[in-house]
């Protein structure tokens, strides 16, 4: 009866398992544009590699700033990485989308009572755009990822590989 459970329940994880695999065909950024990314040389003008880490970097601090979830950051980093991956973003607009990516992470990811409003993340981040820019951006993000803002993450697939791990490990460990 035990050996039947465990299996059942594995079986069902495999199975999740495999629609996120499916997933996230779909919600990975175009390898092609961050390679490009990735080969631009720093003249200021440009979209850089390193430029986009010190971005996620802000993205966690913002995550910890507030609280919220680690779902929330890996998916404001998807949404980062699939924009960037699809647009060519200035420098100067970088926090903009990163600022963007994070709001509509936290607005898909956490409960509604504590989502903060835009003018208070604008203030904390400390950048110097407005409400109004960051909707209008919201709105481009939304449509260049075809308004999937879900996405199977690296850390929903650790998550659930943990889960199949921890299922399938003898209860003397």
């Amino acid at each position: 009866m035990i050996d039947t459970l465990v299996t059942s329940e594995a079986q069902d994880l495999l199975h999740q398992l495999n629609l996120l695999l499916e997933q996230e065909l779909k919600c990975q950024p175009k390898a092609c544009g961050l390679r490009l990314i990735e080969t631009t040389h720093d003249n200021g003008l440009r979209m850089t590699a390193r430029l986009r880490d010190f971005e996620v970097k802000d993205l966690l601090s913002l995550t910890q700033f507030f609280g919220f979830n680690t779902e929330t950051f890996s998916l404001s980093v998807n949404l980062l990485d699939r924009f960037l991956a699809k647009m060519k973003v200035q420098p100067k607009h970088l926090g903009c989308v990163g600022l963007t990516c994070f709001y509509l992470a936290v607005k898909a990811t956490e409960e509604e009572r504590n989502v903060p409003l835009a003018t208070d993340l604008i203030r904390i981040s400390q950048y110097k755009f407005t409400v109004f820019d960051m909707m209008r951006m919201e709105k481009i993000v939304l449509e260049k990822l075809s308004w999937k803002v879900k996405a199977t993450t690296a850390l929903n697939l650790l998550h659930l590989y943990h889960s199949l791990i921890y299922e399938n490990l003898p209860s003397e460990r």
